[in-house]
């Protein structure tokens, strides 16, 4: 995919979402901007921070920061695409815990997840 939302040497910029890093938070799975490496937090974490990276930078391409998976999103379409290798790394490290990182992750994430998506169902 030929792509001017793509930077294929830019590194991510760390090991786990920004955001929740500097709130002290925690994630489930981790997405990288294609544009400009940001890591941020997937929309089943409570920060939902890619998705808050999209729509203040309109950069629409993430890849999964997940080990062993290499798969794109595109927000401008809503489906996942292709993409070429990014600048290692490719994922967040292996021996990180899902969700994470370890020591942050409250006893009761599943029910503070739930909560929240039923505050949102009305």
């Amino acid at each position: 995919m030929a792509d001017e939302s793509i930077d294929t040497a830019v590194s991510p910029s760390g090991t786990g979402c920004a955001e929740c890093e500097a709130s002290g938070g925690w994630w489930v799975h981790l997405r990288r901007c294609a544009a400009c490496g940001h890591v941020g937090c997937c929309d089943t974490s409570l920060g939902r921070h890619a998705t808050a990276h999209f729509r203040a930078s309109a950069h629409p391409l993430m890849q999964s920061f997940e080990p062993g998976e290499d798969w794109f999103w595109d927000y401008r379409t809503e489906e996942l695409v292709d993409g070429p290798p990014l600048a290692p790394p490719r994922s967040r490290p292996a021996d990180q815990p899902v969700p994470g990182p370890a020591g942050r992750v409250p006893a009761d994430w599943r029910a503070l997840l739930r909560a929240r998506d039923a505050a949102e169902a009305g």
